[in-house]
């Protein structure tokens, strides 16, 4: 756990079932995709099970009892050497609270706990309109240009 200027970053447990929806409701409104985030929540079995998980790995940005913030990721375990790296793969600050670091603190802890499971690098996608997300992590890391695509799992 962590405290910049009045706000706790911390990573969830397994208990933390109310705070990870909490967090889901603040995706959606960020995003602008409440649709996404809430219509059809898992249950709180499975979000348990998530949380125990030591693939994900959920942080929140808190003022007081509040969610304002967060962020989602996994560790992928690697398979051509002996460590991990860790995708990022949700983050967002609630408007009002944007411009005082929180991102940025958020992005540190991961910092903090990828060390502790020996991950050599974090990676993270970003929209091409969306400047404020390219901003911060350009200051954080190094931009590389790729191409993203979304494969079916189902045949057509």
């Amino acid at each position: 756990m962590s405290m910049t200027a009045g706000i706790t970053i911390r990573q969830l447990s397994a208990d933390d079932g109310l705070q990870m929806e909490a967090l889901l409701t603040v995706f959606g409104v960020a995003f602008d995709d409440v649709d996404s985030y809430s219509s059809a929540r898992p249950q709180a079995a499975y979000l348990q099970h998530l949380l125990a998980s030591d693939y994900f790995i959920a942080l929140v940005a808190s003022e007081g009892s509040h969610v304002i913030g967060g962020l989602a990721a996994y560790e992928l375990i690697k398979f051509e050497q002996q460590r991990s790296e860790v995708y990022i793969y949700d983050l967002a600050v609630a408007a009002a609270h944007r411009r005082r670091g929180i991102a940025t603190a958020l992005i540190r802890e991961l910092q903090r706990i990828g060390r502790q499971r020996g991950a050599y690098v974090i990676f993270v996608q970003a929209d091409a309109p969306d400047e404020a997300a390219i901003a911060l992590y350009s200051k954080l890391g190094v931009r590389e240009d790729v191409l993203h695509f979304d494969i079916p799992v189902r045949s057509s």
